[in-house]
């Protein structure tokens, strides 16, 4: 994640000159990771790869269960459980090599509506379900590992998304780059979730970067 230096990984300070550069150096620092898949929230997908396009949902009737296209290199992983994002196609296509020609696999639950998941097989998308109504993230990350042998799952928000695998005590280790910004108590905080989850790290490190950043990494 790119967080101010009080925590917040939205607001303004994304799109300053200075916000804009350490961007850069997280994108750096992503391709060096060289996950198996990376994941994120809905907004963060739709800020970044939708745009706002709306999925066209497909009347009929929904076979029951997972849906698994097939086995990648790369994934993008997607919780979307309300059925919201508008995909083109069954692969991101991005400049930035870190996220481009990832298979999507979208994460959803059993009250996810079957309009949209019929528009998922439509399109070639994989789908997970991880839950009844809301995701269940031990369930998620058996799921990955065990239909599309995923390792290591790099988790990129946003603040609702981290506290739900905090919760579940699922994050070995936070990288994180940090501007030399305050944003005054706005935007949305690395952890947005306030009910519950705890985790001790240690083994800390740090590296300067540009522009008075410094990227930090912990490990439990």
């Amino acid at each position: 994640m790119v967080t101010t230096i009080d925590g917040k990984v939205t607001g303004t300070f994304l799109g300053s000159d200075i916000g804009v550069k350490l961007s850069e150096e997280y994108y750096r620092i992503h391709r060096e990771y060289n996950a198996d898949a990376y994941l994120c929230g809905r907004v963060t997908f739709e800020g970044s790869f939708t745009f706002g396009r709306r999925p066209e949902y497909i009347g009929g009737t929904c076979d029951p269960g997972d849906y698994i296209y097939g086995r990648f290199k790369k994934y993008a992983v997607a919780i979307d459980t309300h059925g919201r994002l508008g995909w083109e196609d069954n692969f991101i296509h991005d400049e930035d090599p870190g996220y481009d020609n990832a298979h999507i696999i979208e994460v959803v639950t059993e009250s996810t509506p079957k309009p949209f998941l019929n528009y998922l097989r439509k399109l070639n998308i994989s789908y997970i379900i991880c839950g009844e109504k809301e995701v269940n993230a031990d369930t998620l990350a058996e799921k990955l590992y065990s239909l599309f042998g995923i390792k290591k799952l790099m988790l990129e928000g946003g603040g609702k998304t981290d506290s739900l695998f905090l919760q579940s005590s699922l994050i070995d280790e936070i990288s994180i780059v940090v501007a030399p910004v305050v944003d005054g108590g706005k935007g949305t905080d690395l952890f947005a979730d306030k009910n519950g989850g705890s985790l001790m790290f240690g083994n800390m490190q740090s590296e300067p970067l540009p522009y008075g950043g410094v990227h930090m990494i912990y490990r439990r």
